[in-house]
């Protein structure tokens, strides 16, 4: 076994066993890399990634392959999940020398951490225009013998590069018109949008549940057209309806690597079922169509059945690969479906249902779908189907569990999952939200209030939070202050936001830097500005904060999320689908913002201000909290406000119902 045994992480441990001589990331490592005047391999990936797994296999797991690294490098394997911060900076050095990235990334460094070469995925045997993975370790260590004052002159100007988004200001002007900023983000999501397939630019294609629901948002507000809301409805569908989705147990594989959404790579991560079941949540609101809250329900019921740890928190993802193999969790051959379907109506109706053939549709078996796009309510004869073959894959060898606890995935997941619960009236939904927000409040906040990263039941809480962690909690407490009535949560929310504030925020250029003004210095300092497979932290910062200064009229909130749209605004308005969270935000800021308070127990008005999507509204009930949306406010009424400026207070739900109706933007 080599350093990593001992690791929390679950990839780290997937490669405690490997003949190379890995570090974890640390003094250690960087220490003896100076002592040995070699080279850094830097090594990240996570558990789920496929792509990893092979290389792992072809080079990591090879004693030949390790003899050549262990006498070149120093090696250091890293989680990007727990580390998102070395991942960042690595991930930039890599996409400037190549033009894109990937995982698993490989990158050398100097002993002092700056890069010099890199790249992700090399096979052990040249293939396909791509080198051999030990080609380029020798290529590395005779450049570093011989031409090291290139490299190293190399390394400063990719750390030079790596800087620049915290050098990015706003603004000379400073101004910010918001709604121009949202119809040119719009206009933008409509060139990139594919009409025949949905979703946004080309295979492989990813979710982007961000961009859906900023077109949701659009659409309340009046600027997104029926034509824009189909471009929602037309994505939702197909990704439904295809391989992407999980047709026997719920939630969404990562991407599809086809423009159609059938093949996909199969891990199933946290972050896309708390993003998507969101969007998918919203679309109901907004359409009605029972469909969309199927996919939600299902997609909730997949991550409290199969990602609960004990305690209530939720682990972070599942493989791809079961056996060994991709996909082999969940495809089937059509004998296989009449052996676990002991009715043979019901599977040839489950047959038919999912575009079941002899030949397949991946490697000789089938990803099941939904040919007919949309077509999602089953009837009774392929939902006994269903369950059957549900029952018979619980026999299968599952693919393997990322089971580390991620604050900042967690969050996400209790933001959604207490929407969801208001809009739905479950109660069980809401009981969960809390009991995770629990769970992250006891074991990944310190003493002190500073947030940490990850847990795992080996080791605790480990790493540092960075600033997308903090901001992700920032918005599921105040979620939940809405949710249940509890005053608590804004208080949580609110120590939270304080705690952003101090630790993360840029005083010279405004926006929060990725770590926190007391974590490890890297070779770069950088913000976190661009939505990704999740919000970025300066995109999840302007929505949580804006919508907490709703909540509680702490102008100092507002301010800064208007620091933030501010920064970012010229670069989102030209890449909407990059900034889709933080226009989200901006959509907010832009106004006016309607506040409602529920005084007293009044189930009758609650539930009217519960039954809508508002996304421009906050609501406040329950429990009092110090706010001006609070002040003078006698019980047994509903108090509708725009900007902090309210109406009479109504009394009947048909009183709430027309105010709400007028209050809009």
């Amino acid at each position: 076994m080599n350093r990593l045994a001992d690791e929390s992480s679950p990839y780290l441990r997937q490669h405690a066993d490997n003949p190379v001589d890995w570090y974890p990331w640390g003094d250690e490592a960087f220490g003896s890399a100076r002592e040995r005047d070699v080279p850094v391999l830097l090594s990240v990936g996570y558990s789920a990634c496929h792509w990893c797994h092979v290389m792992a296999h072809e080079s990591f797991e090879d004693p030949a392959t390790a003899e050549v690294l262990n006498r070149l490098f120093v090696n250091v394997k890293v989680d990007r999940e727990e580390r998102p911060d070395v991942d960042a900076v690595y991930m930039d050095a890599v996409q400037a020398m190549n033009g894109h990235g990937g995982w698993p990334m490989t990158v050398f460094l100097a002993p002092d951490g700056r890069p010099f070469f890199g790249g992700t995925y090399f096979p052990r045997t040249a293939r396909g225009g791509m080198p051999s993975f030990l080609d380029v370790c020798q290529a590395v260590e005779d450049a570093w013998r011989s031409r090291r004052d290139d490299l190293l002159e190399q390394a400063d100007s990719l750390v030079e590069e790596l800087a620049q988004t915290a050098r990015l200001a706003p603004a000379a002007d400073g101004e910010v018109s918001h709604h121009q900023l949202l119809a040119d983000a719009l206009d933008g999501l409509r060139r990139q949008f594919d009409p025949e397939w949905g979703g946004f630019g080309r295979a492989p294609k990813f979710p982007q549940a961000m961009s859906l629901d900023l077109i949701l948002r659009l659409r309340a507000r009046g600027i997104a057209t029926e034509a824009d809301l189909a471009m929602v409805t037309t994505t939702l569908d197909a990704m439904a309806s295809g391989g992407l989705y999980d047709h026997l147990g719920g939630g969404f594989a990562r991407y599809s690597t086809d423009a159609f959404w059938m093949v996909p790579h199969f891990e199933k991560m946290l972050y896309d079922q708390a993003l998507l079941a969101r969007a998918y949540l919203h679309a109901w609101q907004v359409t009605g169509e029972p469909r969309f809250r199927q996919v939600l329900e299902e997609t909730v019921e997949y991550v409290l059945r199969d990602l609960r740890a004990p305690g209530g928190a939720l682990w972070s993802a599942e493989d791809a690969d079961a056996e060994g193999e991709e996909g082999r969790f969940s495809v089937w051959r059509p004998e296989e479906i009449d052996a676990a379907v002991t009715d043979p109506e019901a599977a040839a109706a489950a047959i038919e249902w999912y575009g079941v053939t002899p030949a397949g549709n991946f490697e000789g078996s089938n990803i099941l779908h939904r040919p007919i796009r949309g077509d999602l309510l089953r009837p009774p004869a392929v939902e006994q189907a269903r369950r059957a073959l549900f029952e018979a894959r619980t026999r299968r060898v599952r693919p393997g569990l990322d089971d580390k606890v991620l604050t900042e995935w967690n969050a996400l997941f209790v933001a959604t999952l207490a929407e969801a619960a208001a809009a739905t009236g479950t109660l069980a939904w809401q009981r969960a939200a809390v009991e995770i927000a629990d769970f992250l409040l006891r074991e990944l906040r310190r003493p002190d209030g500073r947030w940490l990263r990850a847990w795992h039941a080996r080791s605790g809480a480990r790493h540092l939070a960075v600033a997308a962690d903090v901001a992700a909690v920032v918005d599921a407490f105040t979620r939940l202050a809405e949710t249940t009535g509890e005053a608590r949560w804004i208080d949580e929310a609110r120590a939270s936001a304080d705690g952003l504030l101090a630790g993360f925020w840029d005083d010279e250029r405004g926006g929060v830097f990725t770590t926190g003004h007391d974590a490890e210095p890297l070779v770069a300092r950088q913000k976190d500005l661009v939505d990704n497979a999740t919000p970025s932290a300066n995109s999840a910062a302007a929505l949580g904060l804006a919508r907490l200064a709703a909540l509680t009229g702490d102008d100092r909130y507002a301010q800064s999320a208007r620091a933030l749209v501010t920064l970012v605004a010229a670069p989102a308005a030209a890449h909407p689908t990059a900034f889709a969270h933080l226009l989200a935000a901006v959509d907010l800021l832009a106004g006016p913002t309607v506040e409602i308070v529920v005084a007293g127990d009044r189930p009758d008005l609650l539930e009217v201000a519960m039954a809508t999507w508002r996304p421009h509204a906050v609501l406040a009930w329950g429990e009092p909290y110090e706010s001006p949306l609070w002040e003078g406010r006698p019980p047994g009424a509903a108090y509708v406000c725009r900007a902090f400026t309210c109406g009479l207070p109504a009394t009947t739900p048909e009183a709430l119902e027309a105010q709400l109706a007028t209050s809009g933007p």
